[in-house]
C-alpha cells in the first residue's frame, strides 16, 4: 500500500513533470505551425569555455547554420574571447572576436553571394538562482565590419534552465531563452529570437540540447532546429 503522504508526493512529482512538458510544447508547437509556411533550417552549435584560473577564461564557439536540414550553408560563425570573472560562476566580462561567413540567396535567383564579416564584441554575463531554476543574463555590444560597411548592435539574452526534478541524479532539464537585437541606426529593431528545448547534462562540464527556435524580423520569421553542445573545462 502507498501512504497518503506517498501518494501526494507522487502526484506532485508527476504534475511538475507534466507542467514542464506543457511549457515545452507551448513554445515549440506554435513555431512548428508557422514552419509549415516557412523554410525550416538547422543550426549545429558548439559553445565552450576553458578556465585558465579562478578569474580568467577563454571562450570558444562554432556555429554551422543551414537553410535546410544540412548541406545548404546559410552561415558559418566562429567566435573566441578572453573573459574575467568578478565572482566565480556569477559575473563575467568578456572581450571577443568573431568571424562570420554568410551565404545569402540573391532575390529571385537560386544563386548565392558570400559575405564576410569581422566582429568585435564586449559582453557582460550574470547568473542567478530562483528556486530550482537557473537564470542567465547576457548583455552584448557588437562592432560589425561587413565587407566595406560598418554597423553597431546591442543584444540582450535571457535564458532559463529548469531541471525536470529535484533529484540529484536527474540530468534532464528544460531550457528556454529570448534574445532581442537592436541596431544603433534609425531602424532600431533588428530581430528577436525565441527558443525552447530539452537538455541533458552528462556531468558538470558537458551538456547537450535539442530545441526549436523562431527568429522574428520586421516583416517575416524564420525557424530552425537547434542541436547544441556545451563544454566547460
Amino acid at each position: 500500500m502507498i501512504s497518503t503522504q506517498g501518494k501526494y508526493f507522487f502526484m506532485i512529482k508527476i504534475n511538475y513533470n507534466v507542467l514542464i512538458v506543457i511549457l515545452v510544447l507551448g513554445l515549440i508547437l506554435p513555431a512548428y505551425v508557422k514552419a509549415q509556411e516557412s523554410n525550416l533550417g538547422n543550426w549545429l552549435m558548439y559553445i565552450g569555455s576553458k578556465k585558465i584560473n579562478s578569474k580568467w577564461n577563454i571562450h570558444n564557439e562554432i556555429q554551422y547554420r543551414n537553410y535546410n536540414g544540412i548541406g545548404d550553408l546559410e552561415q558559418l560563425l566562429l567566435r573566441t574571447g578572453l573573459g574575467y570573472n568578478f565572482k566565480p560562476n556569477k559575473n563575467n566580462v568578456l572581450l571577443g572576436y568573431g568571424y562570420i561567413l554568410s551565404q545569402n540567396y540573391i532575390v529571385n535567383a537560386e544563386e548565392k553571394e558570400s559575405i564576410n564579416e569581422h566582429r568585435i564584441f564586449q559582453q557582460f554575463t550574470s547568473k542567478q538562482k530562483v528556486g530550482i531554476a537557473q537564470l542567465n543574463h547576457r548583455y552584448r555590444f557588437e562592432q560589425r565590419f561587413i565587407e566595406s560597411d560598418f554597423k553597431m548592435r546591442f543584444r540582450y539574452f535571457l535564458n532559463i534552465n529548469v531541471p525536470f526534478s529535484k533529484e540529484e541524479n536527474n540530468n534532464l532539464y528544460f531550457s528556454a531563452y529570448n534574445e532581442i537585437f537592436l541596431n544603433s541606426e534609425s531602424e532600431i529593431f533588428d530581430r528577436n529570437r525565441l527558443y525552447g528545448g530539452i537538455g541533458y547534462k552528462i556531468n558538470k562540464s558537458i551538456r547537450f540540447e535539442l530545441g526549436y527556435m523562431t527568429q522574428f524580423f520586421e516583416t517575416t520569421n524564420q525557424d530552425q532546429l537547434n542541436i547544441i553542445s556545451l563544454l566547460n573545462f
